[in-house]
Parts: C-alpha cells; structure tokens; sequence
C-alpha cells in the first residue's frame, strides 16, 4: 500500500475509534440522570483535551486537520454532557 494511502486509512480508522470512544460516555450519562451519579473529573479533562485538537486541526496550515476535527468534536459535546450530568 503506498504511504498516502496507508496514511488515509489509518486517519480514518483512528477517527472512528476516536468517536467511538466518546460516544461510550453514553451509558454514563444516562446512569447520571438516573440518579446514579459517576466521576465528572474525567469527562471534563476530555473535553478540554478535545477541544485543544479541534482548535488545532482549524488552525493548521497550509489546510485543515479535518479528521483530527472531526473525531475531536463528539468528545466535546459527549464530554462537557457527561461532566454536566455528573454534577
């Protein structure tokens, strides 16, 4: 396979587990609503970590980091919801 080839793959690949990952705060949450409330430290060091990337991969020259955006961007939301209902 050649290398920008192999590149793209791996960029997707790790894209998917990365929203993959952030989306696994689901059962979390709704344990939070239900009463049973769990950590809040690490979701919200997540989503600070996140939201770092996704201004990096905005900033990036010459073009945009679009897959480090876009598997960055699920943990922002899932991870500040998740902080919020550990409250």
């Amino acid at each position: 396979m050649e290398n920008s080839r192999f590149y793209t793959v791996l960029g997707i690949v790790a894209s998917g587990t990365a929203i993959a990952m952030y989306v696994s705060y689901i059962p979390q949450i709704s344990d939070n609503l239900n009463g049973k409330q769990g950590d809040w430290l690490q979701p919200l060091v997540a989503a600070v970590n996140c939201t770092l990337w996704v201004i990096y991969g905005f900033m990036k020259k010459p073009k945009k980091d679009w897959p480090v955006i876009m598997a960055n961007i699920p943990g922002i939301v899932f991870g500040l919801i998740t902080f919020i209902t550990a409250l």
